[in-house]
């Protein structure tokens, strides 16, 4: 059966922190160390907020209260943390170029807020013929029912799909279902990968 779609998740593949001095610099503010600033961003409010169970909104007023900030500041701590971040523009033309011939998806464990962002911070919603953000699903990888859901709406079987992730336990469950997955560490590997992977 051949390949039909080619599915990329977007934060640590598409959208990557290739500079961590910002998001230091920040935890030197409260006496936190990089890894300890990912915690209390990343915890159990932003699991929520990626099932939709609360908005983005309300997951930074908790990051605020739990820094005993106003959320005033939720802008610019916002843009301090995440200011290390890159789009791969590269990676983004390689999407592009295999339309028509492929349909094109993003599957990402995201907040709310994350459409907008793709349209009107970083203008790369275009390369996707579909996208799929869990807070707007209500379930998160790796639960196998938003594979199911992305591939019934792709129109497709799960073996004419190729998904792209750096979780390897994304991977793992897109696999069992029948999807050909990529375990994403560095770009121009996974690329490579996903090209050989389109030949056959």
């Amino acid at each position: 059966m051949s390949i039909k779609a080619v599915i990329f998740d977007l934060g640590g593949v598409l959208v990557r922190t290739e500079d961590r001095a910002p998001r230091t610099k920040l935890g030197l503010r409260f006496g936190k160390s990089y890894a300890e600033m990912d915690r209390v961003v990343f915890n159990k409010s932003s699991y929520r907020a990626s099932i939709g169970e609360i908005t983005s909104r309300e997951h930074w007023q908790f990051v605020m209260h739990s820094l005993d900030l106003p959320e005033s500041e939720i802008e610019s701590f916002y843009d301090q943390f995440f200011g290390g971040d890159v789009v791969d523009y590269e990676i983004i033309k390689t999407i592009t170029a295999l339309r028509p011939q492929y349909t094109t998806a993003l599957l990402s464990n995201a907040w709310d807020d994350l459409r907008q962002l793709m349209v009107k911070k970083w203008k790369i919603e275009s390369a996707f013929d579909q996208i799929f953000i869990s807070a707007e699903i209500g379930i998160a990888k790796p639960d196998e029912r938003i594979y199911k859901f992305t591939l019934e709406k792709l129109g497709i079987a799960p073996e004419e799909a190729v998904f792209v992730d750096d979780f390897i336990e994304n991977i793992e469950a897109a696999r069992v279902l029948g999807m050909h997955g990529i375990h994403f560490k560095e770009p121009e590997a996974a690329m490579r990968e996903l090209r050989d992977l389109l030949k056959n």
